[in-house]
């Protein structure tokens, strides 16, 4: 049991876990394809995709993902270049270079299979202490919380937790409370049913708005819903103002070809191909000057790509290069087929630029949830 302290007592903490897990057997999820399945890699696949996206999101990419990786060994002995493609569009990217990094860490330290212990798991590459909750309950049956977004709404709801749930006091608070309620359970509880319960709750009726309490299995004792605070809990993140960033981006084109660089492994969009940026247009001329580019390169119409933390504005600059060669003696710069583009790891953005060259009709093309 946690030693954190519980300003906020449980209202028969046992009734809440069994009540959940009734409603979940009755109303919650049972056909998503990563359920009723005991593949631990199947299921720390679906729980590192399901961060921040969206189920109908996920689902199409989670089964091309196993097409092309169907066990972690295959996943472990790819490069990291033959994995991006298939995350390409979901954002995130640190999600898909952790994804294979973990698979390598758990085929040298671990045989191949994901450890039981949920501290182990969390010890791997891209795991966080809820997701090794939720791999070992599902994966093994192993008796431990999971604190994710939607449960944190639940939480903060039913037992009346004010305060930012990011804040370091207030998870902990969340957590001890997560602990309590299994420690009080029948010593036979369903860990599965519970955990899936929690996230369908926190998705379905408990949702982040309008949320429909007389759907709620947990209406009847949930302290928002007696006070009326369901739209003041869980407390907002406090307000920080948005930076603003520019580039501008070189459209380098050559006999239906475009030129492109892979980025770094670190910082955003790492390992995805991107179009070369650039400060300012100065050093975009003179990069084009490097390259024996004589033609001006013209300016074309900008676009804005919002991240989590920043949003960055951004100007193309396109130009031809009619003496180029389309070989190029560094593999991290490369020309591609314009028509390739939907087969590249590319930046949802820069997707959406070489996506109108090649094809105006998808200029339009949605942009990825978000990028990282």
């Amino acid at each position: 049991m946690s030693s954190y302290p519980r300003p906020y007592p449980a209202q028969n903490p046992s009734a809440f876990v069994t009540t959940i897990i009734q409603w979940q057997k009755q109303h919650g999820r049972h056909h998503l394809p990563w359920q009723k399945t005991g593949d631990a890699y199947r299921i720390w696949l679906s729980e590192i995709m399901l961060q921040q996206t969206q189920v109908s999101t996920v689902i199409d990419y989670y089964h091309r993902f196993l097409v092309r990786f169907p066990t972690l060994q295959a996943l472990a002995q790819a490069d990291q270049a033959d994995v991006m493609p298939y995350w390409a569009g979901l954002g995130y990217y640190a999600r898909a270079r952790n994804l294979h990094k973990c698979a390598q860490a758990v085929q040298a330290t671990h045989g191949g299979r994901f450890p039981e212990d949920p501290e182990l798991i969390a010890a791997l590459p891209g795991i966080g202490r809820s997701t090794a909750g939720a791999i070992a309950a599902f994966a093994y049956g192993v008796r431990t919380p999971i604190m994710d977004g939607n449960v944190k709404r639940v939480f903060t709801r039913y037992f009346g937790v004010t305060g930012y749930p990011g804040n370091s006091v207030v998870e902990k608070t969340l957590w001890a409370l997560a602990h309590d309620v299994l420690d009080a359970a029948p010593a036979t509880v369903d860990i599965a049913a519970y955990t899936q319960g929690l996230m369908d709750l926190g998705s379905g009726p408990c949702a982040r708005r309008n949320p429909a309490c007389e759907q709620c299995p947990l209406s009847h004792s949930c302290h928002a819903r007696k006070h009326g605070l369901q739209n003041q809990l869980p407390t907002p993140k406090p307000r920080a103002e948005v930076p603003l960033r520019s580039c501008h981006m070189l459209i380098l084109l050559h006999d239906d070809h475009v030129f492109l660089e892979q980025r770094p492994d670190s910082g955003i969009w790492g390992g995805l191909w991107s179009l070369p940026e650039f400060d300012d247009p100065e050093a975009l001329a003179s990069y084009c000057v490097q390259r024996g580019v004589t033609t001006a390169p013209q300016r074309m119409g900008g676009l804005q790509h919002v991240f989590t933390h920043f949003k960055l504005d951004i100007t193309p600059w396109q130009v031809n290069a009619p003496g180029a060669t389309t070989r190029e003696a560094e593999p991290q710069k490369q020309w591609f087929a314009l028509q390739q583009w939907p087969t590249l790891a590319l930046p949802a953005p820069v997707k959406k630029i070489i996506a109108g060259l090649a094809q105006p009709s998808l200029i339009s093309a949605p942009a990825e949830p978000d990028a990282g």
